[in-house]
Order: C-alpha cells, then sequence, then structure tokens
C-alpha cells in the first residue's frame, strides 16, 4: 500500500486524522466532577491570584498533586481563555504526540506497518480515545511513564549514556505531573524485568549517577523551589496524601477487588481482545521480545499494584494502556506477518462485544425517553438518582444510529479478516470503532451529564456574577469554585463551609444540597430558606449576617 511508503506522510497523515478526531467539540460539556473541574479550577486559580508555583483550591495550597498539567492548563486558558475547551486541549495535544511516539517506537521495533497497527490499537480502543478528549492529568502523566520504561529497556540493551537521560527526564517528568507513583511504576517494572533477565546487563556507574541526579533535578525542582520559599508544609502534606492513596479507600471510590480486570477487559476493546494471546508467547533475547517482555511486566505491575491499593478509580490502570495496546498490535502484526495463525476465538469476541456495545448504545434514547419511569423499572431508591432522571433532557430517538457504524465496520472487518486481509480489517475495526466513539461522545455525554450535575452548575453560572457566596453542603464538589468565578477572601482566609453556615458573613450565600440530605440541614440549620428544587438538587439562601 502506498501509505506504509512515506514516513512523514504516514506521520502526517496520523496528526491529521487524530487532530480531527480529539480536538473538536472540547468544549461541548461542562467539565466533570471531581476530577476535571479540580484540575481546570487549580488553573484559573493561578491565573487570578498571579500565583503559578502553588497548586491551589478555594485558594488554599492544593498538596494531591505538582504543577506540570496545571501549567500547561495554564497556557492553554491563556490562549483560549478560561473554558471547558482549554481545561481540555491539553490532552488533545498529547493524543496526538502519543499516537506519533507509538508509530516510531513501533517502527524502530519492527517497521512502519507494525507502528500503524500499534497507532490504530490505541487511537481506536474505548477509553485511551476517550481520555484524550479529557481535562484529567492521566494521559501525560502515562505517557511520560511509558517513555521511561521504554528508554530504560533501551539502556538495558546498548548501556548508552543517551537512553539513560531520556529515561531520567521523562521519569522525572511523570513526578512533576502527578508525584512518585511514575518512579514507583517505572523503578518497580524495570526491577522485575530485570531479576527475570537474571540482571544480565551492564550498567556504567558514570551513566547511573547522570540518570539519578538528571531525574532528581527534573522531577524535584518543583519540591526544591517550595522548600526554598518556606512551604515545608505542602512537602509534608503531599508526602501523607500519598501514603493515604495507597493505604485507604478513597470517598466514594470502592470496589471489588477485580475492578481493574473488568475496566480493562471492556475500555481497552477491541485491543483487549487481541493482547490476550501476546502474554502466552515464549520469549527470546531480541530487542523485539523484550519489548513485549517489558510491557507484560509493565502490565502486571500497575495491574496488581492497583488492584492492592483500596481506592478504585478507572484512570487508575490507564498506565496499562500502552502494554496492552502494544501487546495487541504484536498478535495482530503476528497474524499478517503469518506467524501465528488468526482464531475463531478472536473474531467471535470482538464481534461478541462490539454486537454488545451497540444494543446498549441502542438502548439509551429509549431509556432517556422514558427516564421518568426508570426508577420504577430498575426498583431505584435513591431520591437524588430518581430527582436526576426527571431532568428535561430532549431525546429524538435517532441518537442511537451511531450503533449502526459500529455495525457496519463489524461487517467490513469480517469480510476483510476471511479474505485474509488483515491490514484492512484492523483498519476498518479500529477506524471505525474510533468513529463511533467519537459519535457516541458527541452524541450522549451532553444529555447524560445534563441528568447527573448540569442543574447545579448551570445555577453556579447563573450566579457567578452576582456578589453572593456559593457552596455546596453536604457532598464534595469543585464546581462551585470554578463555574461560580470564586474570588480571594478579601482577609486573605479561606472561605469554608462552617464560616458560610454560621458565621458573620458580609455578603448572601446560596447553598446546594442534594434532596435526601435536604431536611437534615433544615433541621440543623432553620434560617436556611428554600428557594428552588431542580434535578435532586435543592438551592437554600442565607443572609448577609454583617449587623450580627
Amino acid at each position: 500500500m502506498q501509505y506504509f511508503k512515506s514516513n512523514i506522510g504516514i506521520q502526517f497523515l496520523i496528526v491529521f486524522f487524530s487532530a480531527l478526531l480529539f480536538i473538536p467539540y472540547l468544549g461541548q460539556v461542562h467539565l466533570l466532577d471531581w476530577d476535571e473541574i479540580n484540575f481546570a479550577e487549580s488553573a484559573r486559580e493561578m491565573i487570578v491570584s498571579h500565583n503559578y508555583l502553588t497548586v491551589q483550591v478555594n485558594f488554599e495550597a492544593f498538596w494531591e498533586k505538582p504543577p506540570l498539567f496545571i501549567w500547561m492548563q495554564v497556557l492553554s486558558m491563556k490562549v483560549f481563555g478560561i473554558n471547558e475547551f482549554a481545561a481540555r486541549f491539553p490532552n488533545a495535544i498529547c493524543g496526538i504526540l502519543t499516537l506519533l511516539v507509538l508509530f516510531n517506537i513501533g517502527k524502530t521495533l519492527y517497521d512502519k506497518r507494525f507502528g500503524i497497527f500499534w497507532v490504530l490499537a490505541y487511537g481506536g480502543s474505548i477509553l485511551p480515545f476517550f481520555y484524550f478528549k479529557s481535562g484529567i492529568i492521566d494521559p501525560w502523566f502515562n505517557l511520560f511513564i511509558f517513555l521511561g520504561v521504554y528508554f530504560l529497556l533501551r539502556y538495558f540493551r546498548a548501556a548508552h549514556i543517551k537512553f539513560a537521560i531520556l529515561a531520567a527526564v521523562s521519569i522525572g517528568l511523570s513526578i512533576l505531573t502527578k508525584g512518585p507513583v511514575g518512579l514507583l511504576i517505572a523503578g518497580l517494572s524495570s526491577l522485575i524485568y530485570l531479576i527475570i533477565i537474571r540482571f544480565r546487563i551492564t550498567v556504567k556507574w558514570s551513566h547511573f549517577i547522570a540518570f539519578t541526579l538528571t531525574a532528581a533535578f527534573v522531577g524535584g525542582f518543583w519540591f526544591i523551589l517550595q522548600i526554598l520559599n518556606g512551604n515545608y508544609n505542602i512537602i509534608i502534606d503531599f508526602i501523607e496524601y500519598q501514603i493515604h492513596l495507597f493505604s485507604k479507600e478513597g470517598a466514594g471510590h470502592g470496589g471489588f477487588f477485580l475492578y481493574h480486570f473488568v475496566v480493562l477487559f471492556f475500555g481497552v476493546f477491541p485491543a483487549s481482545i487481541f493482547a490476550i494471546r501476546a502474554f502466552s508467547k515464549k520469549y527470546h533475547t531480541t530487542l523485539t521480545d523484550q519489548m513485549r517482555l517489558m510491557m507484560v511486566v509493565l502490565f502486571w505491575t500497575v495491574l496488581i499494584l492497583f488492584t492492592i491499593v483500596s481506592t478504585k478509580i478507572v484512570h487508575y490502570s490507564s498506565m496499562c494502556y500502552f502494554p496492552l495496546t502494544y501487546l495487541a498490535a504484536y498478535v495482530m502484526y503476528q497474524i499478517h506477518e503469518r506467524k501465528t495463525k488468526p482464531t475463531k476465538w478472536t473474531r467471535l469476541t470482538i464481534n461478541g462485544l462490539a454486537v454488545l456495545f451497540a444494543i446498549s448504545i441502542g438502548l439509551i434514547p429509549f431509556l432517556g425517553k422514558n427516564a421518568t419511569k426508570l426508577h420504577e423499572w430498575f426498583q431505584i431508591k435513591d431520591p437524588f438518582a430518581v430527582a436526576n432522571l426527571q431532568a428535561n433532557i430532549s431525546w429524538s430517538g435517532w441518537e442511537g444510529l451511531s450503533a449502526f457504524l459500529l455495525i457496519g465496520t463489524l461487517l467490513l472487518f469480517n469480510l476483510y479478516w476471511k479474505k485474509r486481509e488483515y491490514t484492512k480489517a484492523y483498519i476498518w475495526l479500529y477506524g471505525g470503532s474510533a468513529l463511533f466513539i467519537f459519535f457516541a461522545m458527541v452524541v450522549f455525554t451532553p444529555r447524560i451529564e445534563g441528568y447527573t450535575q448540569r442543574a447545579a452548575i448551570d445555577f453556579y453560572k447563573e450566579k457567578s456574577n452576582e456578589n453572593v457566596y456559593l457552596e455546596p453542603i453536604g457532598y464534595k464538589s469543585y464546581a462551585h469554585y470554578f463555574y461560580g468565578k470564586r474570588k480571594p477572601h478579601k482577609t486573605g482566609k479561606a472561605i469554608t463551609e462552617k464560616w458560610l453556615l454560621t458565621g458573620n458573613t458580609d455578603k448572601p450565600t446560596w447553598f446546594v444540597v442534594r434532596l435526601q440530605k435536604k431536611e437534615r440541614y433544615l433541621k440543623w440549620y432553620p434560617y436556611l430558606k428554600v428557594i428552588d428544587e431542580k434535578n435532586g438538587f435543592v438551592f437554600l439562601y442565607r443572609e448577609a449576617q454583617t449587623s450580627k
């Protein structure tokens, strides 16, 4: 095929199509609580306070995350304004760069065809695609860790200081993005890999020192700046938070033991189906086989690590997307090269899951048009969830047509698979999957967001230009900060829930409480006035108390 002949041409197509898929509609939906709004709010507060060194939330030091991704969002907001598009734009750029990286590494390890297969597997699978249209930290964090692990493997093979420095810079950037877990994942994966190969490598002390100093400088300079500025408490709080994260379940983020196994199997479809076969292959001493071994080690390291961690959040296992899609590309390449036989199990499983996804998508409009009856059909008892379903969301019934895109893709995949034209089969499978995900997000995400949080966010936006305080009570949220455009308190102290509820406030306060806790708060604070209710959110009002 002609498009396999030019490196520049292939990379241009990768940039063009990934930009076409990842950039449009970034600002279509409000930022989602918690993580998206959390990071965007930290970027907004940097701009408002002109304090670009310290990550803040509610204009208090926020110790949970280092600033690299927040700085990216700040830069984006300087260009596009403080809005949803700007908050998500850095990850769209990350998506483009990630696919370019995968192509070039795949080309280096095998050839251009393998690089394309890896790009298809990553860009055309559900959750990897979805994350590049989000405003969370993980896409950049995962890219830096992956590059660190890859360059460490190259160093273990060649003992060239160039790879040691590149690995150190990558790992340092991962630390600066999300914290020391980046070093933990890269270090633990590399250690397990070295144990498996019985430490048959050559390491020069000068290279080790260069690696350590580079990683420490890149990953640690923000922490050093904080210490030099006297912010010792931020470092202590940051370390305590990392320990807490691994030892205790996060509020509302528990899950069953095999949670991440299920997430990866279904969430990284179709790549996860191909990847299964790569785990059982024998490993040899070639770079390509050692890369496969490292990817298997990385996959199990991340999966086991975050299975043990009590907090269960979908993106905790997102680092597995890199090794999982590499292993998928490996099997796809082996089938194409006639070095392994295609199995009926693989094709039938892909067909079965694709039909399951198509049916699920096709049912959503029906459920949406009957949302007010769902609590009866499914015996939903939570009053907040029942009230959410009362939201006035428009469903025409045609939204499910995107399911036919997936079915059409499936038919073409099977046609070329049976003809043994595997490259065309992969292009149709993953290309169609990417388009299916794109259109499903465009059609369904705004409507689903309309049920879950829009009533509260619209309220914050409505009140953002009034001289009032906004505060949710009884549940955790960051939406009132970002969409209410909270400003620093004139006293320099943080605005707290307790002060707003009982203190001598200088201006009126609006509280938002979920329906099931309405009576409780009215009993505790009888001077609060119920002004309105919408879709499970109750809006309470308290007069200014300056004369108290």
